[in-house]
């Protein structure tokens, strides 16, 4: 019987045949590997699907490979971002803490990720310079930060007027007012700030906004007890518009409890009020409101980092108000 297997036509119907048993098995690996994120999923998925049609077989090792390599490029990219980041973060937070924090002080720590810098460089200070500082925590999160580097702690009742406080801020205007608030820590923020001299905002360059509202766009922070939320939230959005949303937490069911043992608001407006000292007393006017998170007429100064390390400063100017 003649063998009809070296004829073209039948080379094409059976390499056509592989070629899609290969597919099928190759789709099925690709929807097991342990992508990071689904859109390098769907990249590589049409990867390998035009190389699949131009007759080229990819097997499971350079499958993995080409993935492998993807995803490390996607994390290298991320990883700068990142980087110049935290730098700005740095730059600001050497620098305030170097330029205002002196022997004998009593000093304020704030809150998130800008602060752990501070605490970092006042740490290197009290070690090398032999200064004496007490150090009064707004949060869980500070508290920690002054245990774990051995600085001296403080409270509020041993020490009810405080020299400086170092504090991150979310947004900041050209008055320097500031939306605080992004880590739930509004109220034990707001109480430190009013008990010190001088409250010093750090943070990135990014932070640094002509208008409220301008690269922050999750709202001011409303700190309520939990029975009035609702209330309070209907009672916002007629007052001044825009949205009020009930903060929930992200690896618990429920919403984000404070340190206080409330809940948080955070109001999307519309656009920036033409007095956020009104619009501040209006809101905390309302029964169930704790505290806000807008930070009006407090800070003295602010440091804001840059990528490349430098930093720029700005003094509150009263006469601009």
């Amino acid at each position: 019987m003649q063998n009809n297997f070296s004829h073209p036509r039948t080379k094409a119907i059976f390499v056509g045949c592989v070629r899609a048993l290969l597919f099928r098995v190759h789709f099925f690996r690709l929807a097991v590997l342990p992508f990071p994120s689904l859109e390098i999923e769907r990249t590589n998925f049409f990867l390998h699907v035009l190389m699949f049609s131009s007759g080229r077989v990819i097997t499971p090792r350079k499958l993995f490979h080409r993935s492998a390599v993807f995803r490390a490029t996607c994390q290298s990219r991320q990883c700068v971002t990142m980087s110049n980041t935290e730098t700005g973060k740095k730059a600001a937070a050497f620098a305030a803490v170097d330029e205002n924090i002196k022997n004998n002080q009593k000093v304020g720590i704030g809150s998130g990720s800008t602060v752990v810098y501070a605490v970092q460089r006042l740490a290197q200070r009290i070690k090398e310079e032999n200064l004496n500082i007490i150090c009064i925590p707004t949060s869980f999160q500070a508290n920690q930060l002054i245990q774990e580097h051995r600085l001296n702690l403080g409270t509020l009742e041993t020490c009810p007027i405080l020299d400086v406080a170092i504090d991150g801020a979310d947004e900041t205007d050209k008055d320097l007012t500031c939306i605080k608030g992004g880590g739930a820590c509004l109220t034990q923020e707001k109480i430190v700030a009013s008990c010190a001299k001088q409250l010093v905002i750090i943070a990135d360059d990014r932070k640094d906004s002509q208008e409220l509202g301008t690269n922050y766009k999750k709202g001011i922070p409303i700190e309520v007890i939990p029975m009035a939320y609702k209330p309070v939230q209907m009672k916002i959005q007629d007052m001044f518009g825009g949205e009020v949303i009930l903060r929930m937490a992200q690896q618990k069911a429920g919403p984000v409890v404070t340190d206080n043992g409330n809940f948080v608001l955070d109001w999307k407006f519309t656009k920036p009020c033409d007095s956020w000292d009104k619009c501040n007393t209006c809101i905390k006017m309302i029964p169930g409101v704790v505290e806000t998170g807008l930070f009006i007429n407090m800070a003295k100064v602010a440091y804001f980092g840059t990528a490349d390390g430098k930093v720029n400063k700005r003094l509150f100017n009263k006469l601009q108000l």
